[in-house]
């Protein structure tokens, strides 16, 4: 009797259990990026309440080193300044990600490309 090994198909409940182990992993990504996504929404809004309380805080210091014209001021403007700059740069750089931009990008090309390769066919046939 020839033995039976790894040439045998699966067997409906091997078929289940890998539809459930696919679907278990599927579902546990999902998980991980409405963490990470959900992570990412308080670190925003966390960004731009530290946002608006840095410009405020340049407002109020413009009038007074116009009046006083103190160094001391005029370095805390040059500081919060660039605070601001650095919080604006990883609000703006965290939003925008190449995976934003993938799928719009090779659509363009798919079908701008197609566009060309149809207008020369449309011009040859013409005689143009």
């Amino acid at each position: 009797m020839p033995s039976q090994s790894s040439s045998q198909p699966p067997s409906p409940n091997n078929l289940t259990e890998d539809g459930n182990q696919d679907i278990e992993q599927g579902l546990a990504e999902v998980e991980q990026s409405l963490i990470d996504l959900k992570a990412r929404l308080t670190q925003i809004q966390q960004d731009q309440q530290r946002q608006l309380e840095l410009k405020n805080r340049i407002d109020e210091v413009i009038p007074q080193i116009r009046q006083t014209k103190s160094q001391q001021l005029k370095d805390e403007l040059k500081q919060l300044k660039t605070q601001l700059e650095t919080l604006e740069f990883n609000l703006e750089s965290r939003l925008v990600t190449w995976g934003s931009f993938k799928e719009p990008f090779w659509q363009a090309v798919r079908f701008g490309g197609l566009g060309i390769v149809i207008g020369w066919i449309l011009k040859s046939c013409s005689g143009g």
